[in-house]
């Protein structure tokens, strides 16, 4: 099994992930695909008079803020435009494909934070209507059964708590806890960047090979949303997933270039 994550973020070639997913799904390999849409929910929420906003925890992690009426810009674009942009795409290229929430099911379930802390100026504040959360919970058996008839999942956020309503969770650690319990052989996570870069943005500075012992020493290299996919990346190996790759989503094949060594390798 591999699990591959695609981002949301500006430059993402979708078109080259679908044509690489429809040769490895062609070849017999079971895949699941998580997706995000970061870059389309900011322009949506500017478009409807919401604009993104953004929260840095303590310990120097970024997420989204994610109040009610931003839940359901990011439910308009994620599961919809997206998503099914996704889908679609696959379809063309000849392969079967279902677009499914972490709510349909649910795939995924999780608790949703009950306050979330936020630093801004020095200054911390706490903040008690987000919906955000983690998943804790995959329905493995949904996922093997599509497997078994030859249908590839495309998963996005939300989440389901377990109250019953939608949150938002973080794509990375979302794909990260999908791997480890459908037992993947290999995480694939690709961004707008080509991986770790030890003198961001220089793309040349990619930091081939990183060992699970060497990944809290690697965190000096990781700026904005990096630092979450690391985090995505040492949950994963701590669920059993063997090897994880952090690659690029710019260019041909790159789901195929990044399960060469194409990008950053953590093992």
């Amino acid at each position: 099994m591999l699990v591959v994550k695609v981002g949301g973020a500006e430059g993402i070639d979708l078109d080259a992930v679908c044509d690489d997913l429809a040769a490895i799904a062609g070849n017999g390999r079971p895949v699941v695909l998580v997706h995000g849409g970061s870059h389309e929910t900011n322009r949506l929420a500017e478009q409807l008079g919401h604009a993104p906003r953004f929260i840095t925890s303590p310990s120097g992690y970024t997420s989204r803020r994610t109040d009610r009426r931003t839940l359901e810009i990011f439910e308009m674009v994620y599961c919809g435009l997206v998503n099914k942009g996704v889908v679609e795409r696959l379809h063309k290229r000849g392969v079967p494909a279902i677009g499914l929430s972490g709510l349909d099911g649910p795939v995924w379930q999780g608790p949703r934070k009950t306050s979330i802390r936020s630093v801004d100026g020095g200054r911390t504040t706490v903040i008690r209507d987000d919906y955000t959360g983690r998943v804790e919970r995959v329905n493995t058996s949904l996922l093997a059964e599509l497997a078994r008839s030859n249908i590839l999942p495309v998963l996005t956020p939300p989440a389901l708590s377990y109250c019953g309503s939608a949150i938002n969770v973080d794509g990375d650690r979302a794909a990260a806890a999908t791997a480890s319990a459908l037992s993947a052989s290999e995480l694939v996570i690709l961004s707008n960047v080509a991986g770790l870069l030890e003198r961001f943005p220089d793309p040349s500075s990619v930091v081939r090979r990183v060992s699970r012992d060497e990944l809290d020493a690697a965190g000096k290299f990781a700026r904005g949303r990096m630092r979450t996919k690391l985090l995505a990346a040492r949950e994963a190996l701590e669920g059993g997933v063997p090897r994880v790759v952090l690659g690029s989503a710019i260019g041909p094949n790159p789901i195929s270039r990044a399960l060469e060594g194409e990008g950053t390798v953590i093992s």
